[in-house]
């Protein structure tokens, strides 16, 4: 697991930290997701695969801690993703909590942010090899089938043309579908010296290949002020 495929979550109640959080780690090629608290947290989690959750610990209502522990508890697919903690509180007790509560590594607020990017990496590198074996090797939408070693699409027996930015674009959705990756991460990967719109352009490209009807996608879909996800079969 490494940065080039990592989609996170950044839960946190400070709206100016949380934004920062967002853009320097999307700007370090991470996908990025933000909530602003446990609830909208959990409501993001229910539809997107995350690779690691960026938790503050003291929050309004449900804390870091309480929604970590909760995590671990629930028996879920979500149970065993990775947690790293923020808080301000630097006692050794108040680390040991968060590491009893679930939290995979500990970080004191003020930190510098490319310490942030370490550990985090360093928690990545962490994680069990099977978790990178249940990848999707293939994805499927409607009749048509995208290998994602070969990068081909095929439909039926007839192979689909796509140009290198589609078949790379398409793989980078299809090897987290349902998760959501914002337009500055996908340009980073698919155009980077092209802008935002040209994302845009590849994407309206790639549905005209794959959709029933390219104005109203099945599979291809976008998440307005978000991004795109990709929903296969």
């Amino acid at each position: 697991m490494s940065a080039e495929n990592a989609h996170i979550l950044v839960v946190d109640d400070d709206d100016r930290l949380r934004d920062l959080l967002k853009k320097y780690l999307s700007d370090n090629g991470f996908g990025v997701t933000a909530a602003e608290d446990t609830k909208a947290a959990r409501a993001k989690m229910a539809s997107v695969a995350f690779d690691l959750i960026v938790l503050d610990l003291m929050m309004p209502n449900e804390t870091g801690l309480e929604f970590a522990a909760s995590l671990r508890q629930s028996g879920s697919p979500v149970a065993d993703v990775p947690i790293l903690m923020l808080t301000a509180m630097a006692e050794t007790d108040d680390r040991i909590t968060g590491l009893e509560a679930g939290a995979d590594d500990y970080l004191i607020k003020p930190f510098e942010p490319r310490e942030l990017v370490l550990r985090i990496n360093s928690i990545l590198r962490r994680v069990p090899q099977e978790v990178d074996q249940m990848a999707p090797t293939e994805a499927r939408l409607g009749e048509f089938v995208f290998d994602l070693e070969r990068e081909e699409l095929r439909h039926g027996d007839e192979m689909i043309g796509l140009t290198s930015a589609e078949a790379r674009l398409l793989k980078i959705l299809a090897e987290k579908p349902g998760a959501i990756f914002s337009r500055e991460y996908l340009m980073k990967l698919v155009v980077p010296d092209g802008g935002e719109r040209t994302v845009d352009v590849q994407v309206n490209r790639l549905r005209r290949k794959i959709e029933p009807d390219a104005k109203l996608p099945r599979y291809l879909q976008t998440v307005r002020g978000q991004g795109y996800i990709l929903r296969p079969d």
